[in-house]
């Protein structure tokens, strides 16, 4: 569904060089996979999530979506394929001024559905996150948890192909977590979308993950699944996991 080849990304500096974020980054991720790429503050991984949307160009390699390599593309043809994309991000980013049915149920109005048709959409996807009945509620009255599924029931209200999530419970208690976690594998499941998800909880990562990629200073240095990184061998990777590898 998604490979990188050979991705380098770098920014410019105030005294006119550039720093490298990403260096020669190069993966997979299965169709219907859910993988998470894990790493601290600052080791590259959101940055890789915004290549993987389209929302930033490399300085050098490919990225193929469903074998087309979205580097290459103009504006209106990575448009198109942003259309198979659902989009989680850290703090929810609701509309404020929008109810939650209206921020559930925006990019249907945006497509032009028939409103009643948009009414039952926004019913059926709160229900799916456990929020039936609170389409009339304003952001600010919800909690950090609840945002967050308001949040998924709106990236999957064009029934995404790829759903990427950008630290989807960072803030959150042990328990929403737990729930949130739960949530993503339900959905996934039920959707059969690929997901990429970006995060450093740990705990989260080993619980939901198919595969588990670990960046460190923009560059890969450990990849597998929970089993594998349990039993892992490369130190930063042990470092980081700390008491829960093997």
């Amino acid at each position: 569904m998604i490979e990188l080849r050979n991705i380098t990304y770098n920014t410019p500096t105030s005294s006119g060089d550039s720093r490298t974020i990403l260096n020669d980054i190069s993966f997979t991720v299965p169709e219907g996979n859910l993988t998470c790429v894990l790493g601290a503050s600052g080791s590259g991984k959101t940055t890789l999530l915004r290549l993987m949307a389209g929302l930033l160009r490399p300085a050098s390699g490919a990225i193929l979506i469903d074998g087309r390599d979205i580097t290459k593309m103009k504006e209106a043809e990575l448009n198109d394929v942003r259309r198979e994309m659902g989009f989680v991000f850290q703090y929810g980013a609701l509309f404020d001024s929008l109810t939650v049915g209206e921020n559930v149920g925006f990019a249907l109005e945006q497509a032009r559905w028939p409103q009643d048709k948009i009414n039952t959409e926004v019913k059926k996807l709160l229900k799916a996150v456990e929020l039936g009945g609170i389409e009339n509620k304003m952001p600010d009255e919800l909690s950090g948890g609840m945002k967050k599924r308001v949040a998924m029931a709106r990236a999957l209200a064009t029934s995404p192909r790829l759903v990427f999530y950008d630290e989807p419970t960072s803030g959150l208690d042990p328990l929403m977590t737990r729930i949130i976690d739960d949530l993503m594998v339900r959905l996934r499941d039920q959707t059969q979308a690929t997901d990429v998800v970006v995060s450093h909880d740990v705990d989260s990562v080993l619980r939901i993950a198919d595969d588990i990629i670990l960046l460190h200073e923009g560059q890969i240095v450990e990849q597998g699944d929970a089993v594998h990184f349990r039993n892992s061998k490369v130190e930063l990777a042990r470092q980081f996991l700390g008491e829960k590898a093997a």
